[in-house]
């Protein structure tokens, strides 16, 4: 059997803790920023957990993480 190689691009984006959970970024930071307020900019910094129902599909992206 061939190795199963990690998608680069997800590794990129996804952290798996120890607990299990997923951690990702939050969208919507990156252009059009001046129309967001100060409050809503800051609360997009702050990381997020990837919901249950779409934690196969990142798994499946991470198979050695």
């Amino acid at each position: 059997m061939p190795k199963i190689k990690t998608k680069k691009a997800a590794a990129k984006r996804f952290k798996v803790l120890a607990s299990g959970l997923i951690k990702r970024g939050k969208t919507s930071k990156r252009h059009i920023l001046t129309k967001k307020s100060r409050t809503r900019k800051n609360r997009l910094k702050k990381g997020t957990y990837v919901h249950p129902s779409n934690v196969g599909l990142v798994v499946r992206c991470l198979p050695n993480g």
